[in-house]
């Protein structure tokens, strides 16, 4: 090789690994070697991450806890002793653009109350790391929309954090409608809720996203979606209300009925609650009904169909430990997102139009 073209060779090969080793996105080492396991930092420290998100990610196969972000320190304190966090994976919301240097941080996990969402969803991509979120995605549909763009714009992947899309039971009872194992479905009744002690919280203030259908409604839409296997048309019916008038304030949803008109005129009947415990979905089809009870417990759902019973046990925070593990293989493997951002915006999209319908008494039109 002449002298002169192999210098430019070198140069030009020098040129690519600078651009490898300092791409955000790339998962591949300087030697090639994958990562056996991807990093994760989850941003907000309360209930979901101190008690189920953090053990689970001590179970978990493809990922595992790598850093924090908190705004207080003493929590930042607690969690590095326990989990033997470095100084260096421990940031606060100033910081969290940092992360952006950090080799060892692959996928920033999202656990703030949902206004928080868009802000930090947007802030976690510009860093170039993968994006999880937990749900709902946001507030608004255009929120939502804003997060998606970032992350297409930053190439990096988005997941929203529906735990019971990777779980099988729910799989299961999806397999029976998709395949028409009892043929057409001719209507759906779903419900979701439990009695919520807390008085101060995220879900009692509206500003920051509080209000059942964010949280339990959310569960109440995906039953009636997968259920059915299908989208809603309209809101044809809505009626909100509260029994605690001094906790949720003006006009806050405590319960939340509404009915969903999917194509071919089948009705889903749904109803979100933080007033009572309930936990239900009933899905009549042409020959016999699929029933679970609960169908969105953290420790699983458990039902059965005229085809088979509904059952598959497993102990708390399996469900978490599984949807991390397959979001981090989907990211590892360069595959599609089981829950991308977009399935995020259908539901958000569709309890604003509770709300409107709610709010004027008629219904709103989904399409």
């Amino acid at each position: 090789m002449l002298t002169s073209s192999r210098r430019t060779v070198l140069k030009t090969l020098g040129i690519m690994g600078s651009a490898i080793a300092f791409s955000p996105n790339v998962l591949l080492s300087a030697t090639g070697r994958k990562k056996e396991k991807l990093g994760v930092a989850l941003v907000g420290l309360g209930y979901y991450s101190t008690d189920l998100l953090a053990p689970a990610l001590q179970q978990t196969k493809y990922c595992y806890l790598a850093g924090i972000v908190t705004g207080t320190p003493s929590k930042a304190e607690a969690w590095k002793a326990k989990y033997n966090i470095p100084d260096k994976n421990i940031y606060n919301y100033e910081t969290i653009g940092d992360i952006a240097n950090n080799p060892d941080i692959d996928v920033i996990y999202i656990v703030l109350p949902p206004s928080m969402h868009a802000e930090y969803v947007i802030k976690a991509a510009n860093t170039g790391k993968h994006v999880w979120c937990e749900k709902p995605m946001a507030v608004t549909a255009e929120e939502c929309k804003s997060m998606i763009d970032a992350c297409n714009k930053n190439k990096v992947k988005l997941a929203i954090g529906y735990r019971l899309q990777h779980e099988p039971n729910t799989k299961e009872y999806r397999r029976i409608v998709q395949n028409n194992l009892l043929g057409k479905v001719k209507k759906l009744n779903c419900a979701a809720g439990y009695y919520e002690t807390r008085t101060n919280h995220w879900k009692q203030k509206k500003e920051m996203g509080g209000g059942v259908m964010p949280d339990m409604g959310v569960y109440a839409i995906q039953g009636a979606r997968l259920g059915t296997n299908m989208e809603p048309v309209s809101v044809i019916a809505a009626k909100a209300s509260t029994t605690r008038p001094d906790i949720y304030k003006n006009g806050l949803d405590e319960t939340m009925v509404a009915q969903l008109e999917f194509p071919g005129g089948v009705i889903a009947d749904i109803k979100a609650t933080f007033g009572e415990n309930v936990n239900f979905l009933d899905i009549t089809c042409d020959k016999g009904i699929i029933k679970l009870k609960p169908y969105s417990a953290y420790d699983g759902a458990k039902g059965s169909s005229p085809v088979g019973e509904i059952n598959h046990s497993y102990n708390v925070p399996w469900q978490q430990a599984n949807q991390m593990d397959d979001d981090a293989l989907s990211i590892m493997q360069n595959k599609p997102m089981l829950v991308p951002g977009e399935e995020g915006l259908r539901d958000v999209r569709i309890f604003q139009a509770i709300y409107a319908s709610a709010a004027s008494g008629k219904p709103v039109s989904l399409v």
